[in-house]
């Protein structure tokens, strides 16, 4: 069953349009998933050669983008990225509880804020606990071979995770 709405940053979307060769995985573990035009922008700035960039645009159809830029709060803009901004500033305006932010500082914000946070990788073992993704194994090896790199402790907390999936 989808969960029903994710303000999603650029991070999560090229990592997963990397990782699962679409976006798809989102369209089915959300009934909705917001984009603001800060993170459109963020993602068409790098050119169609960039990765996700084309699963991000074959998603256009079902992706909702927000169609405004936000009125960013000072304190958001004065800590954060543009795009980590406006997104936490969409879940805020919209009462959107869930966002999806991959930087530490940005979900650190978000939690202060009173948000509920994901990220790429809890994504991706939520798609593999629901059977929508191979292994994160063969996600991360994706990932080296367009040049995204995570952490050694991040690989090894998400392969310990999936694992507890299996059992």
């Amino acid at each position: 069953m989808p969960s029903p709405q994710l303000v999603t940053n650029t991070t999560p979307l090229i990592t997963l349009a990397v990782a699962c060769g679409s976006l798809e995985v989102l369209r089915q573990l959300y009934d909705h998933v917001l984009v603001t035009q800060e993170v459109a922008q963020e993602i068409a700035a790098g050119g169609l050669h960039r990765p996700g960039v084309a699963e991000f645009l074959a998603a256009q159809h079902w992706l909702q983008p927000l169609p405004e830029a936000r009125t960013i709060a000072p304190y958001l803009l004065n800590t954060l990225d543009c795009g980590e901004a406006s997104v936490i500033q969409a879940a805020l305006d919209e009462h959107i509880p869930l966002v999806a932010i991959d930087e530490r500082v940005g979900r650190r914000v978000a939690r202060l804020a009173g948000l509920s946070v994901t990220g790429s990788i809890g994504i991706l073992l939520k798609a593999r606990e629901r059977g929508l993704t191979g292994s994160l194994a063969q996600s991360f090896e994706r990932l080296r071979a367009h040049g995204i790199w995570l952490s050694p402790q991040v690989q090894t907390f998400a392969l310990e995770q999936e694992e507890k999936l299996g059992s």
